[in-house]
């Protein structure tokens, strides 16, 4: 799925996302848990303010983001 992301730029310079949009739903990026960075394409496992684990994909040479994985978490009682 292609989404909207908003970034801004970290200590070496890569892009990090902050938020993005799935469709007119904003999800806010609460942590950037992990990250693998390749010279054409760099993967990014952040939790959003939902609670759900987000894995985005941003393809370099297109500037395209993507959403390659969603999984809401269990709910704490």
């Amino acid at each position: 799925m292609e989404i909207s992301v908003k970034c801004y730029l970290d200590d070496q310079g890569e892009e990090t996302p902050t938020a993005f949009f799935m469709g007119d739903r904003r999800i806010e990026v609460v942590e950037v848990l992990d990250r693998w960075l390749a010279p054409d394409h760099r993967y990014f496992k952040v939790e959003g303010d939902d609670g759900a684990l987000y894995i985005l994909r941003h393809e370099v040479v297109s500037d395209k983001w993507v959403l390659t994985l969603f999984k809401q978490q269990g709910r704490k009682t």
